[in-house]
């Protein structure tokens, strides 16, 4: 289809611009996406859906209806719908191969030291974001949208790969940055620093021009154009070796919000800890997720968390579930965030055929009881509510991050390694495996008040990162001079402390970053390990670098301890270690205990408990969590109506609800092909249940401790009606 007719088959879809102004997008919380047309078997009921691309998703193997035919199948089922697209890559063959301005560019592709291209798909590279190829994502791609109305634009995966660097486009950007020529950054740290400081730059240029764009554009229709980045968190990207702008977009005026693109398959990526290398899905997820909402939470910006049923990574049934609950109590953990994801590519949960066992080549679509417990869970978030609680522990411990941690992450300079991001991971793990909710910083967001409000103990090193901007130490040392306690971990050794940069040149000669931060404390150059007072805090000085905390066994005992020291000198009491995790978001309660930790306990809960990882959705009085486990429960005596009936967990989502003092109604949407269970909550036992006018009362299914009725069904779409009389 070419591009006119896309135009034309979106603009008489969907109406003028100025119609669609009135979308209030920040009223969504739940929202996916989606390259698909709607069809019964995808439609998990959120409350927006992304629409992936004019042209799709180029690892979308189907036939694609054209794009504003997609809109409408969505638009006609009640959908707020939003448009996401790559900008890193897509399917933007007909830039490549010179359709649209009648050159080719595949030159403009990531290229690696052995020049091979680095491919999405076919045709489909990923992109250096010269200005041509974002003025064709501007033409092609996102005026087209605005003219038809859709007003949340989501630019997903800002990515460049530290491997790339190597082809003629990039080599034309760096002298256009640089104002000299290219050089390969495999000959020095300091040609890596200033590669990777590059691809850093031309997406956070790329994403503001385009978003500049579209909020210009949108604003001479009369709409107001919300603009989001769908993008990994700084862990992930630091970890995969891939470079993205991250926290500095957050002070973007042109970025309204963010989302946090966490899932099994980038939290299940191997860290150490106690000298073992091993998958901590759980843990990863929770600093993740940490990493995302800290971009955000001194700037107020909307944040999406996500999480996703299965993975990219062919695996088994079993091994999605029990991954993909760890993630999703990990990010419910955060009770600042309260809008979700829910689901990336509904068509390859539902219609996928993956592993029924890791040891069988035998594959079969999602389970019935996976799907069910599945929708159990993403429609609890539509009840979700933000909260004021904390999650149990000593709070106050933080740990700094900045973007430069994706800078020195390949190639390997000097002998000087950093397995798995062994440097930040030995900060964090030692405190987050005994049950202290850690936090993490970014160095880029310092100069918001709000940025160490909560901290009574940062955390830092120099050893995987460099400080981009000296303002940085200013806010530091004023942070200390207030109270603050600084724990500094470094040997100030790495390749990467001598390259040319802010604190070595334009009259700076400090051998190493951290001399200029300690010198705004009053700190001799080079200081030795120590306490060292300032203004009303003080520094703890530790010659070690952070991964030797994790690389080897039973070795952050020193570390715990300092630190343990410095919290009580901030007033925060004796440090608590634990091996679990609980928080109360309304009537929801979540659990995760923790292994290798300070013990082996089970963490043991009381109330009226529906168990919300069981497809039955048993009741129990209370329930017990073993180590390396997590757990999800909506407690029904915390239920502040009790008499009203209502719809505590289910399978599908709840439309039309009709209350009297005798009767409940409503009706019930969900996919097809998936059967749905439901606890619901009533004044007396009913002694009528109708389903679609069918009579299926059974008073096994009655409660009396809870209330409640145990429904079950096969899902529609289009809706089942369901009566309760009593």
């Amino acid at each position: 289809m070419t591009y006119w007719k896309i135009y034309v088959g979106i603009a008489c879809l969907l109406g003028s611009g100025s119609a669609m102004a009135q979308q209030k997008t920040d009223k969504v919380k739940t929202t996916f996406q989606t390259s698909r047309e709607w069809r019964p078997t995808i439609d998990n009921r959120a409350d927006a859906v992304m629409i992936y691309g004019v042209g799709g998703n180029p690892s979308d193997k189907h036939r694609r209806l054209p794009f504003a035919e997609r809109v409408k199948s969505w638009k006609d089922r009640g959908y707020t719908i939003h448009f996401m697209t790559g900008i890193a890559w897509g399917e933007y063959q007909d830039y490549f191969t010179g359709q649209w301005d009648g050159r080719w560019h595949l030159d403009e592709g990531q290229v690696t030291q052995t020049q091979d291209t680095i491919w999405h798909g076919h045709m489909v590279p990923y992109i250096v974001p010269t200005d041509n190829f974002l003025n064709y994502l501007k033409e092609r791609h996102v005026k087209p949208v605005i003219d038809a109305g859709i007003d949340a634009i989501f630019m997903e995966e800002p990515e460049f790969w530290a491997r790339a660097g190597y082809s003629e486009s990039f080599k034309r950007e760096w002298k256009r940055y640089y104002g000299f020529d290219w050089r390969p950054q495999h000959e020095s740290p300091e040609n890596t620093y200033l590669s990777n400081k590059l691809k850093y730059h031309l997406y956070y240029k790329a994403l503001q021009d385009v978003f500049t764009y579209a909020k210009a554009y949108g604003k001479s229709k009369g709409m107001d154009v919300k603009c989001y980045v769908p993008t990994h968190s700084l862990v992930n990207y630091a970890q995969w070796m891939i470079v993205s702008p991250e926290a500095s977009l957050a002070s973007l005026p042109v970025v309204d919000g963010y989302i946090a693109q966490v899932w099994t398959g980038t939290s299940r990526e191997p860290n150490y800890f106690n000298g073992r290398q091993k998958e901590r899905v759980f843990e990863t997820a929770y600093l993740e997720y940490g990493s995302m909402a800290s971009m955000t939470a001194p700037t107020g910006r909307k944040m999406f968390f996500l999480t996703d049923p299965i993975e990219d990574r062919a695996k088994d049934w079993l091994d999605y579930k029990i991954n993909y609950q760890a993630t999703f109590v990990a990010q419910l953990l955060y009770p600042n965030i309260a809008d979700y994801e829910v689901m990336p590519w509904p068509e390859r949960i539902y219609e996928g055929l993956y592993r029924t066992d890791p040891n069988s080549d035998r594959k079969q679509r999602i389970p019935r009881d996976y799907s069910t417990q599945m929708q159990v869970m993403i429609n609890s978030l539509n009840q979700m509510p933000l909260s004021e609680n904390r999650l149990s522990g000593s709070e106050g411990i933080s740990v700094l991050m900045a973007n430069s941690l994706m800078f020195q992450r390949f190639p390997t300079h000097q002998g000087y390694d950093d397995p798995q991001l062994a440097n930040f991971y030995g900060l964090a793990l030692p405190f987050l495996k005994c049950g202290v909710p850690v936090k993490t910083v970014h160095i880029e967001n310092l100069g918001y008040k709000q940025a160490l409000a909560d901290t009574k103990v940062l955390l830092m090193t120099y050893a995987n990162m460099k400080p981009l901007d000296p303002v940085a130490h200013e806010q530091l040392a004023e942070w200390v001079k207030s109270g603050g306690q600084l724990v500094y971990c470094g040997t100030d050794n790495d390749p990467f402390q001598t390259v040319q940069e802010w604190w070595n040149t334009q009259g700076n000669s400090y051998r190493a970053p951290a001399d200029h931060l300690f010198e705004k404390m009053g700190i001799m150059s080079g200081a030795k390990n120590g306490l060292y007072a300032f203004g009303k805090g003080s520094v703890q000085i530790m010659r070690v670098d952070p991964k030797d905390f994790i690389l080897e066994t039973n070795n952050s005992q020193q570390l715990t301890k300092l630190v343990q020291e410095r919290y009580q000198a901030a007033g925060g009491g004796k440090l608590k270690f634990k091996n679990h995790f609980y928080l109360r978001r309304g009537p929801f309660e979540l659990v995760a205990v923790l292994d290798e930790s300070v013990n082996q306990d089970k963490y043991t809960i009381s109330g009226t408990l529906i168990d919300l990882f069981d497809p039955k959705l048993p009741v129990y009085r209370s329930r017990s969590i073993s180590p390396g486990e997590q757990a999800y429960f909506f407690n029904v005596d915390l239920v502040k109506d009790k008499y009203k009936p209502q719809v505590l967990a289910a399978a599908s989502r709840v439309y039309d609800e009709k209350i009297s003092g005798s009767s409940y109604a409503y009706l019930a949407k969900s996919p097809i092909e998936t059967t749905n269970i439901s606890r619901v909550l009533l004044p007396r036992r009913p002694k009528s249940v109708t389903i679609s006018g069918v009579q299926v009362f059974d008073q096994q299914n009655w409660d009396e401790t809870s209330k409640t009725y145990l429904l079950g069904f096969e899902n529609n779409p289009d809706g089942v009606e369901v009566k309760f009389l009593w």
